[in-house]
């Protein structure tokens, strides 16, 4: 149950900003949409309190009824693919508080979309809140309101969300964003089998003050208690509504969701973003989602925990934009192959295939970059000779693809490989370069 908790808190952690901040001019009021819980009014942090006077609700049909759903609609329409943002595990919009002003900033007509069960759609009526009726939900409001391919952006437990629904409605996806990803948990686990009375008293206590304190100190280090006591009533606010123990427990027996052999049927070209120091899940995770998705692109933020988009959501946005603009930019990037050890080593490489059946790699590595690379397209692995790596307690060491090492005037990136050569069977990295 704790680690549901500290799912539960992520959308209340600090911002690492330096984008220019709202002048308070005396006392700040907002005017927030009715179906807020009353608490909303004791939030301090003004980004959160500009976001919630956004929330709306729109009807949306599935299952032989209406909901209706909460969301933040777009403040301007853009040619482009329109940005769709989900939230973690019982979580809401406003955990894109820091970020979401900057997409719009970049120009993206940008949608923050509450998943059905969690945020502040109006669920008086309870329908199911399990996997299947998550997915049919958000098709439904997209094909309703969005009606394009969109960019859907899934941090934590909402990149299950994303793949889940991109591989059931491709058509509905263009591209996909996965922060901090969770989609190697075996659903709910043993969550599943509880007797519903325990289930509603764990649910009451994932709610608890204390618990979100406790997860916060646990998250965070120096921060004051009327911050942190802040933050928790943000990640919160959602819980206070009168069915979310109905709708919670209603996904916690349903077994969750289990995504794990959908990952290699994404067909969409996806951008994997990490935080460094992710003390929630290992980016060996990384690693591996990376070598599994079979069109994927992955970035790492230095000094970054499991909330990129709200710790770093200057790096996050930009890193989005970078994605979205890719493809407009690609011919002006100088990208090509090159058999780094080959030079070095002067090794001949028999074979060289993928090295996703190795889960326990260490990811990243010092020394530290020196050089943003942006978004440089990794190459295939077949026929690359590489960089070979070293190896602690048994793991293997490899450098960092999210950000590059300049070597000889041209910026490095790389997937990891295993090279057959006549000395043996080594792991390498299959590099890509560009020109600095």
């Amino acid at each position: 149950m704790l680690s549901l908790a500290v799912a539960a808190s992520w959308c209340s952690a600090p911002p690492l900003m330096q984008w220019k901040k709202p002048k308070r001019l005396g006392v700040i009021l907002n005017k927030f949409p009715s179906f807020l819980p009353k608490e909303v009014d004791n939030i301090k942090d003004q980004f959160a309190r500009e976001l919630a006077t956004r929330i709306e609700r729109l009807p949306v049909s599935f299952s032989d009824s209406c909901t209706m759903s909460s969301c933040v609609k777009p403040s301007i329409q853009s040619k482009e693919c329109p940005v769709v943002l989900l939230h973690g595990f019982d979580s809401s919009c406003l955990e894109w508080r820091y970020t979401y002003p900057l997409l719009e900033e970049a120009g993206f007509e940008t949608w923050a979309v509450d998943i059905l069960g969690w945020g502040f759609s109006d669920l008086e009526r309870l329908p199911p809140c399990d996997v299947t009726s998550k997915r049919v939900h958000l098709y439904q409001l997209w094909k309703s309101y969005i009606k394009r391919p969109m960019v859907l952006v899934g941090p934590s437990l909402g990149a299950a969300v994303a793949i889940d629904f991109a591989v059931n409605y491709p058509e509905a996806v263009d591209r996909l964003v996965l922060i901090d990803a969770s989609v190697y948990a075996e659903g709910t686990g043993n969550l599943a089998t509880l007797p519903r009375l325990i289930a509603y008293a764990g649910v009451f206590l994932l709610k608890s003050i204390p618990l979100r304190l406790y997860v916060n100190v646990l998250a965070f280090t120096g921060i004051s208690l009327s911050t942190s006591l802040d933050w928790v009533n943000i990640g919160r606010l959602h819980c206070l509504l009168p069915w979310w123990e109905d709708a919670t427990v209603s996904f916690m027996l349903s077994g969750g969701y289990n995504v794990s052999s959908q990952i290699e049927k994404v067909k969409q070209k996806t951008l994997i973003i990490w935080g460094e120091d992710d003390q929630i899940i290992s980016n060996k995770l990384a690693v591996r989602l990376h070598c599994e998705l079979p069109n994927a692109f992955i970035r790492q933020i230095p000094e970054c925990g499991h909330l990129p988009h709200v710790e770093k959501p200057n790096f996050v946005a930009k890193l989005i934009t970078q994605f979205v603009h890719e493809d407009s930019r690609k011919e002006n990037i100088d990208h090509q192959n090159v058999t780094v050890a080959a030079k070095k080593n002067k090794l001949k490489a028999a074979a060289v295939r993928p090295a996703a059946a190795l889960p326990s790699m260490l990811f990243p590595l010092p020394p530290k970059p020196t050089l943003p690379v942006g978004l440089i397209p990794l190459p295939n692995t077949d026929g690359e000779v590489v960089v070979e790596g070293g190896g602690v307690d048994g793991f293997v060491v490899v450098p960092s693809v999210a950000l590059g090492t300049v070597v000889d005037g041209v910026v490095l990136v790389g997937v990891p490989v295993l090279l057959e050569t006549e000395k043996g069977v080594h792991l390498f990295m299959s590099l890509s370069l560009m020109q600095t």
